[in-house]
């Protein structure tokens, strides 16, 4: 394990942080951890930069991201990459965006196969340029047979656009005969959103100090432990992933109920 630590990160880790990593691992996991990767504009402002050298060193701060998810056991990774809100962005900034998939996955993709990570997309695909989406269903399907971590990519995705459509769903379902309306409960629900294979998040990380979910897995994040930090996506590294999980195993998740020492 530890060598393959070594493999994974390109920097060198002060021993106290290898030490949190093993601690960690010691306590519960998240199973599914989802991030906003927010802040890479302010990034690039602070630095006089313009606004798309901040989302390229943000593209560059998923990979120890990812590797350290990997190593520590995550099922699942959720990035918020681009929401159907950020079309009214520049055309400039939007066009670089639509091409960030396309160099990430480019240099990145061997990697993700030898350590068995699958890449997985959710959102609305009809927006998203015919590039972009070669680069990433050919990540999905190189990946496809992997069994490790979930690399999920949330692209052109809107948590109320995604309701809509599953109501529709529904709807037709049951217009077919394929269900009935007094059927309908949380897991069905459930099933006809994006992510049923991957289980709601059990960890959100907002960047950036922004405290708010834009939008983002609304329904899925019912019980989901919230971490928010002032740190900017670009400047997100491994030590910020350890603080936030070592946040979460602190936490009692009680779903609503109580457990037994809180009722003595």
């Amino acid at each position: 394990m530890l060598e393959k630590m070594k493999r994974w990160t390109s920097t060198k880790e002060p021993d106290s942080l290898s030490q949190r990593i093993n601690d960690c691992k010691n306590y519960k996991m998240p199973d599914h951890i989802a991030i906003i990767m927010d802040g890479n504009g302010r990034w690039a402002n602070k630095r006089a930069l313009p606004r798309v050298a901040g989302h390229h060193e943000g593209m560059k701060t998923v990979k120890p991201i990812t590797r350290l998810a990997s190593d520590l056991g995550v099922k699942a990774l959720t990035l918020y990459a681009f929401s159907t809100e950020n079309w009214v962005r520049p055309k400039m900034e939007v066009e670089f965006l639509m091409k960030l998939p396309e160099e990430f996955l480019g240099t990145f993709l061997p990697e993700l196969i030898e350590e068995n990570v699958q890449v997985q997309m959710m959102g609305d695909r009809d927006q998203v340029p015919s590039h972009t989406l070669i680069a990433v269903d050919q990540a999905i399907e190189k990946t496809a047979h992997n069994d490790g971590l979930v690399l999920n990519f949330a692209l052109n995705y809107g948590s109320r656009n995604e309701m809509i459509q599953a109501i529709k769903a529904f709807s037709c379902d049951v217009k077919d005969g394929k269900v009935m309306p007094e059927e309908l409960d949380d897991d069905l629900f459930g099933s006809y959103l994006m992510t049923p294979h991957l289980g709601d998040p059990d960890l959100l990380i907002r960047t950036s100090g922004e405290i708010r979910l834009s939008n983002f897995m609304l329904w899925q994040m019912a019980y989901t432990e919230f971490w928010f930090t002032d740190v900017l996506w670009p400047d997100f590294k491994e030590e910020h992933l350890v603080e936030a999980i070592e946040g979460f195993q602190k936490r009692s998740r009680r779903y609503g109920g109580l457990k037994s020492e809180d009722m003595t």
